[in-house]
């Protein structure tokens, strides 16, 4: 071959090799050590840090109990594990040194002399090396167990991705990256290298990083600054950064119309269900701006609200919240008739309240009595247009049933009303009624009477009627800490004693942490399920984004914690959100049977809130929740019941709770308890029995209108229970005591409303005596 054929091979190869180098970086050879890294404040290494912790995330703080800025292992990022738990001895504790609750707070954290880190090499070359520990100072809330972090706490594990010395990369192709802020970094000797720029590839701890070696002892490292910083100070302050995807959306400084404008574009893109509730924001951009101009026009501040209410009652979804004008709304329901109406399953709409000594009552209505029409406007109708000032809803159910309770209530200054109805012999009657100011009927319709605001979030108790466990679980959006501490002392409670079954009370659970809410129910699972998961509009995607690394699982909790009873899961729609996501884990494997008039409430999503003009927080679904086949099960429809307790003057119009009681009612049932029959009896019967435990028996019996009626069972023996149910098996009463301390059960000088086929059931209290009864049926006239 010519020679020069051979200087050009050689050529080529050459290039080729530079090009290899250049495309694919190799590790540095063994024998090649770094550069010692530039000093900055050289004072011999971290002895504290402190800094600020802004935020202005509306939530950030809700249900913390016990905030944490610690240092945090980074052993997880270098890994890239999303699944690493930092290492309980790594977790050094800071103090927070001001009010947690105003942003941003302070912390400061005193540095072990030798910290207890993850010791990772990552100075690129092929030498294994003892490494560096990497911290980055981040902020936690510890919820679960000792006050450290463990899995729970962590969401899984990983590496924070907001509220810490780094940031993190929001984009789609280096998601979860760490791209600048700041470094704690120790080094056991001064012979352990460490990057000193993120390389080609833009990302840390890769072949292409230049490296350089560190000084034995503490080193900040600044990554944002090319090539890092290396700062040696004693006492450095860390502010942690608050990432754009966490921060609050600040539109307070436009003016009414722009801020608007800005609202509907963000809407299009983030809000979770605008082609599952097929919303137009075109449609309401057209529709409300409009409103807006005008206020901004007229410089009208209640004109703004009030369009930005009437909007925000636009959205068919009970997550979203405009402003409350109390003003407008003590106006439009200053005045009542002194009666609550509520709809029966046939259609039927009944008053369940007249208020003692009011017009209605000396006009003949009384509870059970049915209403026609208000205003010579059939009822129906009336109920279609009232506006009820708890929009805007999810579900037509609970929207129609809080239209019930603004149904009979009208504007100041509306004096009377005419009210038809069905009298006591069946007639149509029709009356006109004063309007007042009593409010005693629009209370006693609300789904939270009874609430006092003096609740503890957990509440529990055992039914001695029937030795199961009572649970109401009020909040989600509570004390977390203190939330977990009394379920787990419920929990140790129940399998203490050998409590066989449990009811949970969710009707009057608004909702808050919906993480909180799966990992309580965790606890009656031997297994980690799949949930599903909560899609987000993702920004560098230009859509919503479903990431399989964010799916919600359980996390269980220690075996002697978990609870493997028969559970009853009592619900209604004021079961909201986080209460629903609780209440479907329990459907998972039929782990739970859900009792209620009525499905949840259908918020079925998390939540964003937007900083509006007149320092307006509007709030709005941005996460889209899902089932673990990726369908959305909650929005729209919330969770029905599995043994569904009917809606009618039974079930209405007693002191009983008859959702409680057919929840207690399905337990037996599950517990086996035998039921035998003891026959039929009319009144004036007498009849003796023996019960064992676990036995109850059934007599059936037959009463007429107008019937009163002493029904007693007695025993020497026994502490007697005695149930009286409808032939759909509905609970209608339970006495166990007709006398405080007595053991005998009943009732004296019963009314009988209607022809009757009843069942009695006699048991004793707690299923497990032995002994005698007699029952005695006899009438209270003689």
């Amino acid at each position: 071959m010519p020679r020069r054929f051979f200087k050009f091979l050689q050529t080529v190869l050459a290039l080729a090799l530079i090009a290899s180098l250049t495309v694919t970086p190799m590790a540095r050879a063994q024998d090649d050590p770094p550069p010692p890294a530039e000093i900055v404040n050289d004072e011999g290494g971290a002895v504290s840090i402190t800094g600020e912790v802004p935020y202005t995330n509306s939530f950030f703080t809700l249900g913390v109990a016990q905030p944490l800025v610690i240092l945090e292992d980074q052993a997880g990022f270098v890994d890239r594990n999303e699944h690493f738990l930092m290492p309980l001895a790594s977790q050094t504790l800071g103090q927070i040194t001001s009010d947690f609750f105003t942003s941003p707070f302070s912390y400061s954290i005193a540095l072990p002399i030798e910290p207890q880190g993850s010791l990772r090499d990552v100075d690129q070359d092929t030498a294994e090396e003892p490494g560096v520990q990497i911290f980055a100072i981040a902020y936690w809330t510890n919820t679960f167990g000792e006050p450290f972090l463990e899995q729970r706490d962590l969401y899984g594990g990983g590496w924070s991705t907001a509220y810490a010395s780094t940031r993190v990369s929001e984009d789609a192709d280096t998601e979860r990256e760490i791209t600048g802020g700041q470094f704690l970094v120790y080094a056991p000797d001064d012979a352990q290298g460490f990057s000193s720029g993120f390389g080609e590839d833009g990302l840390l701890f890769t072949a292409d990083d230049p490296v350089v070696t560190l000084p034995q002892g503490y080193t900040i490292v600044n990554m944002d600054t090319d090539p890092f910083t290396f700062d040696r100070s004693r006492h450095p302050v860390i502010d942690l950064i608050e990432p754009e995807g966490a921060a609050l959306v600040d539109l307070s400084g436009e003016s009414y119309p722009d801020a608007f404008n800005q609202f509907i574009d963000i809407l299009a893109k983030e809000y979770a269900f605008t082609d599952y509730k097929e919303i137009d924001w075109e449609a309401k951009r057209a529709e409300f701006l409009p409103l807006f101009q005008e206020a901004a026009d007229k410089q009208d501040s209640q004109a703004y609200l009030r369009a930005l209410r009437d909007f925000a009652w636009s959205i068919p979804d009970g997550h979203v919240s405009g402003p409350f004008l109390p003003d407008d709304f003590s106006f439009a329901t200053a005045g009542g008739l002194g009666i609550a109406i509520r709809e029966l399953d046939d259609g039927r709409v009944i008053a369940t309240f007249v208020l003692e000594g009011s017009k209605a009552a000396e006009a003949g209505i009384a509870p059970g009595t049915e209403i026609l029409a208000f205003n010579d406007i059939p009822i129906d109708a009336v109920i279609d247009e009232a506006v009820a000032w708890s929009a805007p809803f999810s579900t037509a159910h609970f929207e129609r049933l809080q239209k019930l309770r603004y149904a009979t209530r009208f504007a100041a200054g509306v004096e009377s009303a005419s009210v038809t109805f069905l009298d006591e012999k069946g007639e149509e009657t029709t009356v006109e009624l004063a309007v007042t100011g009593e409010r005693d009927s629009f209370n006693f319709s609300s789904f939270n009477v009874g609430k006092t605001g003096f609740e503890l979030p957990v509440e529990y108790k055992l039914l001695k009627e029937s030795n199961y466990g009572y649970v109401k679980i009020n909040s989600f959006a509570d004390n977390d800490l203190l939330s977990v501490q009394l379920w787990e002392r419920l929990m140790r409670t129940l399998n203490d004693n050998g409590v066989q079954g449990l009811i949970i009370d969710m009707r009057q659970n608004a909702g808050g942490s919906g993480f909180l809410a799966d990992q309580m129910a965790a606890y009656f699972f031997d297994e980690d399920h799949v949930l599903g998961n909560t899609g987000r509009y993702d920004k560098s995607r230009d859509e919503f984004y479903f990431d399989p690394r964010s799916e919600e699982v359980f996390y269980l909790p220690a075996d002697e914690l978990r609870y493997g009873g028969e559970v009853a899961v009592l619900i209604g729609p004021n079961c909201n959100s986080a209460c629903e996501f609780f209440t479907y884990d329990m459907t998972i494997d039929s782990r739970a049977a859900v009792v209620g008039h009525y499905p949840t409430a259908g918020l079925g999503g998390s939540v964003k809130q937007i900083r509006l003009p007149e320092n307006e927080q509007f709030q709005y679904t941005g996460g889209r929740a899902v089932d673990a086949n990726g369908e959305i099960h909650i929005e729209g429809k919330g969770v029905p019941p599995t043994v569904a307790v009917p809606v009618n003057e039974e079930t209405l119009l007693t002191d009983d709770d008859v959702i409680l009681n057919t929840a207690i009612a399905w337990l037996d049932e599950q517990l086996a308890l035998e039921i035998t029959n003891g026959g039929d009896l009319v009144v004036g019967d007498e009849v003796e029995g023996e019960l064992t435990p676990g036995v109850r028996v059934r007599y059936t019996l037959t009463v007429a209108e107008g019937d009163v009626l002493n029904i007693l069972a007695a025993s020497d023996e026994m502490n007697m229970l005695l149930t009286i149910y409808d032939l759909a098996d509905n609970p209608l009463l339970s006495n166990d005591d007709l006398i405080e301390g007595d053991f005998n059960a009943g009732w004296t000088e019963l009314e009988i409303p209607a022809d009757l086929t009843l069942i009695v059931e006699v048991s004793s209290a707690g299923d497990d005596e032995t002994g005698s009864y007699t029952l005695t049926i006899e009438d209270a006239k003689e």
